[in-house]
């Protein structure tokens, strides 16, 4: 059996800054994917608006999967990714340089500090700000870690390098993975500054997933994964 999912609109509350109506900055249709024996996604279709969404279930229920399709770090069984009017299919290297997601339980960076790796995401990412990740960090109670290789840290420490990053990236998505994970009451707070400013962009998206939606964030929309 297939998995259930529910793409629906939210809002809580009035947005300080209201959104031209039908602004969707990333367009998915027919996105079929699975994995052996285990199927997923079946002709799903979505769009994510400026702001916050959030993709939340449980366990397994294909949560980074979903990130990851949206990332173009995995390939789709078919569909279509427009993402500002770039198609993932035809312009994939464009499609991705407008993408950020973090992955803070990988270990490609252990041995690289979160100052050397910010430095190189500037190449990567156009619009990527070093300060503003620098800034981004010191909220986050890093400047202790910040030239420490990345296998000295915790996993919350690691996860608001990752956090910091995102928020500076610059792109037009920003696809981020149980963004409360680990972190302590002092970084939620901060975390929740952040995405409550994000809520309020026109011209941007971020996708929270996570196995429940965050509280008191103003959902542009939101999907729901089930078995």
């Amino acid at each position: 059996m297939g998995r259930r999912y529910a793409w629906r609109p939210k809002s809580i509350g009035h947005p300080a800054v209201t959104p031209p109506p039908h602004t969707h900055i990333l367009d998915v249709k027919s996105l079929h994917f699975g994995w052996p024996d285990i199927p997923l996604f079946q002709d799903l279709n979505l769009q994510v608006p400026a702001g916050v969404s959030a993709v939340h279930g449980e366990e397994s229920s294909g949560k980074t999967t979903l990130l990851m399709l949206l990332a173009g770090e995995l390939r789709a069984h078919s569909g279509n990714f427009v993402l500002r009017n770039t198609d993932l299919n035809t312009h994939a290297d464009a499609y991705r340089a407008q993408v950020f997601r973090t992955e803070p339980r990988s270990d490609a960076l252990d041995a690289t500090s979160a100052q050397v790796w910010f430095a190189t995401l500037t190449s990567r990412y156009p619009s990527f700000d070093l300060d503003t990740a620098l800034e981004l960090a010191r909220g986050f109670a890093l400047d202790p870690h910040i030239d420490k290789p990345m296998y000295m840290l915790s996993a919350g420490s690691k996860r608001k390098v990752w956090l910091s990053a995102a928020f500076a990236a610059g792109t037009a998505l920003t696809l981020i993975d149980e963004p409360f994970a680990a972190l302590d009451l002092t970084s939620i707070r901060f975390l929740n500054a952040l995405l409550h400013e994000a809520s309020r962009h026109t011209d941007r998206a971020w996708v929270l997933a996570d196995h429940s939606p965050p509280d008191g964030i103003r959902l542009g929309t939101q999907l729901l994964l089930g078995t």
